[in-house]
């Protein structure tokens, strides 16, 4: 499984400038609760039926400590998972879920404070019937999603970190933010002001 350490200090603004936008999950990924700190942890992917929870329901016993599962569903009429669900895989050593789909008993998750980000809540509990295997790639909130993969989710969004590139974007992103943090909010604005008035010189503007 792919060590996520490290990520945890990565704001997903700065994933969001140094990886493509196919990395980035849509606007709709959302925190459902608030604030929620960063959450960082190696994929474990699941796919559900619409309709159907069962595969999440399974992986909360098969995920391994720090992960966060990740699930592609897409279906809007039926909830994933409820307050028990989130509990147990909280007592399991979860980090978060990150499912393109919706939960319910969100109070419930809410005081627990579990990261759950995804589309939204609705009251009616899916089905258990589905079988599909675990581990395998999944599309989520617009991304390819691997086991293992980082994800970085924070108030800002869900970023999918390629497992392969993990030491390279860790790195880059590393030296983005000590780069940052030696300057001063005068000489971003220096930079930022050159940067802007040289494009529009290129580009012909006059004004």
């Amino acid at each position: 499984m792919t060590d996520a350490t490290g990520f945890q200090r990565i704001p997903t603004t700065t994933l969001g400038e140094l990886l493509d936008r196919d990395r980035i999950m849509d606007f709709g990924i959302r925190p459902l609760w608030g604030p929620v700190g960063r959450v960082a942890g190696p994929a474990y992917t699941v796919r559900c039926a619409p309709g159907d929870n069962l595969m999440l329901h399974t992986a909360i016993y098969r995920a391994e400590p720090g992960s966060v599962i990740v699930v592609e569903s897409g279906d809007l009429d039926w909830a994933l998972a409820g307050g028990n669900v989130c509990a147990i895989a909280q007592r399991r050593g979860v980090a978060a879920f990150v499912l393109d789909g919706l939960i319910r008993d969100l109070a419930e998750v809410r005081e627990a404070r579990f990261p759950v980000f995804a589309r939204g809540v609705i009251p009616i509990p899916g089905a258990k019937a589905a079988v599909a295997p675990l581990g395998e790639p999944v599309t989520c909130g617009g991304v390819r999603v691997e086991a293992g993969d980082v994800i970085v989710a924070d108030e800002e969004g869900v970023v999918a970190v390629p497992a392969a590139r993990r030491a390279e974007v860790l790195d880059a992103a590393l030296a983005k933010l000590a780069k940052e943090a030696d300057g001063t909010l005068d000489d971003w604005e220096a930079a930022h002001r050159a940067r802007v008035e040289k494009i529009l010189a290129e580009r012909g503007f006059e004004g």
